[in-house]
């Protein structure tokens, strides 16, 4: 069975989603998204509203495939509650700098936790859903197909999970930007434009200079000081990997199972170690 995410908190998601929902209706709704039963889908201010064609069944008088409205609204985070989030997600370097390359934490939710939030759904309370459809239980088999549609959704867009608590990318990365560590880290990304100088000539000019008539050959060629015999180790190198971040772990391209950010990590390590004996 093909995935619906394969991101972390994409499939936090879903869990959330299974704890409290029908397994049958489920089923059917994974089969809803897969099968290309959701003709229209938005999100606007944080409201995911789509039309999900529903089933013909002549038993029930249904001879013609209806159209049914279905609305899905998750709680929002109170505007004080973000701004308590904000200032401890600034106070971190990690959460800065990859918040801001357009990477979502492994430990996000441990952040909100701390300051007893939740960016991620965490109970049926955090679900508010309706749909024209006659069916009594919510979620229906529509409402699930819309989940899981949302669910991989997360993998290409993850700061959609801030968007549906209330608070916008643009927004949160803004006020990222304005803290301190964010203002370093922008810095980094995005260094400030030197304007070019006009110059005589773009090639070295020799110059005559004055030797010392003091200097004896060996002093010439094998230098005042006597240079150490043992070179000191080199440290570790380290690859900070901002334009591959800057990606996130799923990029457009990038149609497999696993993290882009992860299988890079790996090629430089193979790379580094291959090389290791040229430093």
């Amino acid at each position: 069975m093909p995935q619906f995410s394969r991101t972390w908190w994409g499939k936090r998601f879903i869990a959330v989603l299974e704890e409290f929902s029908d397994s049958a209706r489920l089923g059917r709704g994974r089969s809803y998204a897969r099968n290309g039963k959701i003709k229209e889908y938005k999100i606007t201010n944080g409201k995911i509203s789509a039309k999900v064609r529903g089933s013909v069944n002549p038993y029930f008088g249904v001879y013609k495939e209806p159209l049914y409205n279905t609305i899905i609204e998750i709680e929002p985070i109170a505007a004080a509650n973000w701004s308590k989030a904000i200032s401890y997600l600034s106070s971190r370097a990690s959460f800065v700098s990859k918040l801001l390359m357009n990477e979502v934490p492994d430990n996000i939710e441990e952040a909100f936790e701390q300051l007893n939030l939740h960016l991620l759904p965490y109970g049926s309370k955090d679900f508010h859903t309706k749909c024209s459809c006659p069916d009594w239980s919510n979620p229906c088999k529509h409402i699930a197909g819309v989940y899981y549609l949302v669910a991989s959704q997360l993998d290409q867009d993850p700061f959609l999970l801030f968007e549906l608590r209330g608070l916008s990318r643009l927004k949160l990365q803004q006020e990222l930007a304005k803290s301190p560590l964010g203002k370093v880290l922008s810095r980094a990304v995005a260094p400030d434009k030197i304007a070019p100088e006009p110059v005589e000539s773009y090639y070295t000019k020799p110059e005559k200079v004055q030797g010392s008539e003091s200097l004896s050959l060996k002093e010439f060629w094998q230098g005042t000081k006597r240079l150490t015999q043992t070179p000191e180790p080199t440290s570790p190198m380290t690859i900070p990997g901002i334009a591959i971040k800057k990606a996130g772990d799923f990029p457009a391209f990038w149609h497999k199972d696993s993290s882009f950010i992860e299988a890079m990590e790996d090629l430089y390590q193979q790379v580094k170690t291959k090389n290791s004996g040229m430093l």
